[in-house]
C-alpha cells in the first residue's frame, strides 16, 4: 500500500515533510488537495481515524476568518466535512497517509517514529 502526504505546496510544514520522505527516500504521492481537491470520501476517510479536533486548525488564519456562528456550526463530523470540504485551508497540514495509518503535523521525531518505529 502506497503513502500518500496530503497538503498544499506553499506550507512551510509540508514542505519540510516533503522534504524529509525524499531526503529518507520514502516512495510517497503528494496529494494537492488546493488543486486536486478533496472529496467527501477522502475527508470522512480521515475522520474514521482522526478526530475533526485534529483536523480542523483552530489556530490558522483561515479558521480566524470566519464568522463566530460558522466556527459554533462545527459540532459533529458531518459539519467538519462540510467546513473542510468548503475551506481546504482550515485542514491542520500535512495529512500522512502510510498503510492506512494517519497522522497530521509533521516532526521529525513523529516521522522517524512512523517510518522506522
Amino acid at each position: 500500500m502506497a503513502t500518500t502526504l496530503y497538503g498544499i505546496p506553499n506550507c512551510d510544514t509540508v514542505k519540510k515533510a516533503r522534504t524529509w520522505l525524499a531526503d529518507q527516500q520514502q516512495d510517497f504521492v503528494f496529494h494537492d488537495f488546493k488543486k486536486q481537491g478533496l472529496t467527501r470520501e477522502i475527508v470522512a476517510g480521515w475522520l474514521k481515524h482522526l478526530s475533526r479536533d485534529v483536523l480542523v486548525n483552530r489556530k490558522g488564519t483561515t479558521w480566524r476568518a470566519l464568522s463566530d456562528e460558522r466556527k459554533a456550526s462545527i459540532v459533529d463530523d458531518e459539519a467538519a466535512i462540510a467546513l473542510m470540504l468548503e475551506n481546504p485551508s482550515v485542514i491542520k497540514r500535512p495529512v500522512l497517509n502510510k498503510n492506512g495509518a494517519f497522522s497530521v503535523g509533521f516532526s521529525d521525531a513523529q516521522y522517524q517514529q512512523i517510518f522506522n518505529g
